[in-house]
Parts: C-alpha cells; sequence; structure tokens
C-alpha cells in the first residue's frame, strides 16, 4: 500500500501549468531576465534596449501578465513593469509538491 506525502492540489498545479506556458519563451525569458536586472522597468526602455519591436513586446508582456508574472503600475504616461516572485515561488512549490507525490506511488 502507497501512502502519498501530501495530496494533490489539482487547481494549484493547473495554474502552476500555466504559468510554465507563460514563461516557457525564450523571448519572454529575456524579458523577464532585464525585468529582474532593472527591478521596474517600463515598456520602452525593454524593448529599446532589447531592440525589439514595441508591438511583439507588447504582445509578450500580455502573455507575462494574463499569467500573473508580471505586474504593473502607472505613473502618469508610462507603465511600469516588475516581476511578481511570490508567484513563481508558488509555481516552484506546486511542481515540488506534485514531484514528491508523484515519487511515492509505485
Amino acid at each position: 500500500m502507497s501512502k502519498a506525502k501530501t495530496k494533490i492540489d489539482n487547481d494549484k498545479l493547473q495554474i502552476a501549468s500555466e504559468t510554465l506556458r507563460a514563461l516557457c519563451h525564450p523571448l519572454r525569458m529575456a524579458i523577464l531576465e532585464f525585468i529582474d536586472q532593472n527591478q521596474e522597468i517600463n515598456v520602452n526602455k525593454i524593448y529599446n534596449t532589447l531592440q525589439l519591436e514595441q508591438s511583439i513586446t507588447s504582445q509578450h508582456l500580455r502573455i507575462l501578465r494574463q499569467a500573473g508574472i508580471v505586474d504593473t503600475e502607472r505613473e502618469g504616461k508610462f507603465i511600469y513593469y516588475n516581476i511578481d516572485y511570490k508567484k513563481i515561488e508558488d509555481t516552484l512549490h506546486a511542481i515540488d509538491v506534485f514531484m514528491d507525490t508523484d515519487e511515492d506511488e509505485p
């Protein structure tokens, strides 16, 4: 008889899966790395520094926003982006719980 350490939380695992889908693009990872290096940055600085088209940058930021990976703050005409580290931490935790539970299965 196998005994699971923790019950799988399907809702948390689904959210983690959606977060990972948003992360699994090299350009979005580059954008996140740039935001991380600057802690908070506006979209103009992102696309100018990374030499991207504004529309492509905005499209990828929209995906990251919808997944809850980045937050925005408006100051006048500028929108600043920062990373929601708690969201990423929660995603990693959900995966860890799933992997620990899965190891106990026969």
